[in-house]
């Protein structure tokens, strides 16, 4: 049965604007450490290993980085609606100044024809009696004071709104300084990726080159029958390093039982996409980041997830990790820059990094534990 599982609305727009504010401090901070690697020159590498752990190291850099991303953007959405919403309130008050304004001019108009003193006057004159004379004059004064409040009102609430629309264009110019921060740094570290893998693979030419020449040295030394006992060992090795290269994770089937309709959804639409390519803030429907993936899943289940592993962590039940079953979130890292869904059996599905495809691991693969497990639906 589908359902929604959505944030809880930010209740003020003061409180929209301190966490925008907390959220660029924080971009700010995390920031600094996401490129102080890159800063620090590391050394060329000069094996193909060295490579392939820079190229590694720097991913998951990104990934960080990219959830960031993630939550600057949910953050900038928010203050978006909130500032359309301050300007409609803020042309409606100016609106209702003027009907105030127009309203008072009118009543002042027919009250006081001539002028205030012409018309205590013109009271008096009319007047048939003494106690008539104190009716209309006090009817005068209320009439005074009524507009004078009813103006004063109407402006007070002009002022109100134009505040709000100023703090709400403020708050929306902040994250979107954060958005845009926050893209830079990965325009950087997808560089530095892309440098390294051109090294790695530039490595790992000249090594394959080496070997072979090397071989070839040995060949021309030995006996015709030598030769091709070294070489019989040599391809059952290089067989054997090759199909070690590949192996991962058996993926699962579309065997997997969950124990409700909507996370046996989220599921089998998860594991429906493996193959496809990790890319930085997609959210499918051919490619994905790690947040992209679980909000595209449980999307296809009617559940409305924030693009941001951070708040996606902090939705549905906690449970432990005795407890979980398919459909279940696992996210890794503190804060949480990562997150896939569980299949059983100690695995997940998720997207992993830069570089690499929608697959299933084990949830022991990230080279840190998890630290989060959510059940969103079930």
């Amino acid at each position: 049965m589908a359902s929604s599982s959505t944030p809880a609305r930010r209740p003020a727009l003061r409180g929209r604007r301190a966490a925008i504010t907390l959220l660029a401090a924080a971009g700010v901070a995390a920031g600094t450490l996401v490129t102080a690697a890159p800063a620090q020159a590391a050394p060329e590498p000069t094996t193909s290993a060295e490579a392939a752990q820079l190229v590694a190291e720097r991913g998951h850099q990104l990934e960080v980085l990219t959830e960031q991303f993630n939550d600057a953007r949910v953050a900038l959405e928010a203050d978006q609606a909130a500032q359309a919403q301050a300007v409609a309130a803020a042309q409606t008050a100016q609106s209702d100044f003027e009907a105030a304004r127009g309203s008072v001019t009118s009543v002042a108009r027919t009250a006081y024809q001539g002028g205030g003193q012409l018309a205590g006057l013109q009271t008096l004159l009319t007047a048939s009696s003494a106690g008539e004379f104190v009716e209309q004059s006090a009817t005068l004064d209320l009439l005074s004071e009524h507009s004078t409040e009813v103006l004063t009102q109407a402006q007070q609430a002009n002022d109100a709104a134009a505040t709000a629309q100023q703090t709400a264009e403020q708050a929306t110019a902040e994250a979107q300084a954060q958005v845009d921060a926050v893209t830079a740094q990965q325009a950087e570290l997808n560089a530095e990726i892309a440098e390294y893998q051109a090294q790695y693979e530039r490595l790992s030419a000249a090594e394959r080159a080496a070997a072979e020449a090397a071989a070839a040295e040995v060949a021309a030394r030995t006996t015709a029958t030598s030769r091709a006992d070294r070489d019989d060992s040599s391809s059952s090795s290089n067989s054997s390093s090759s199909g070690g290269s590949s192996a991962s994770a058996a993926p699962a089937g579309s065997s997997v039982v969950a124990n409700s309709a909507a996370a046996q959804v989220a599921v089998d639409t998860a594991m429906s996409k493996r193959g496809a390519p990790y890319v930085w803030a997609a959210s499918g429907p051919n490619s994905f980041d790690c947040s992209g993936l679980v909000q595209y899943a449980y999307a296809a289940a009617g559940i409305s997830l924030p693009h941001s592993s951070r708040s996606q962590a902090s939705m549905g039940q906690s449970v432990s990790r005795s407890q979980l079953q398919p459909g279940d979130l696992v996210a890794f890292y503190s804060p949480v820059s990562h997150i896939g869904i569980y299949i059983g059996n100690g695995q997940m599905v998720h997207a992993p990094t830069s570089g690499d495809v929608v697959k299933v691991a084990s949830i022991d693969a990230m080279g840190s534990a998890p630290t989060a497990y959510r059940r969103i639906a079930g």
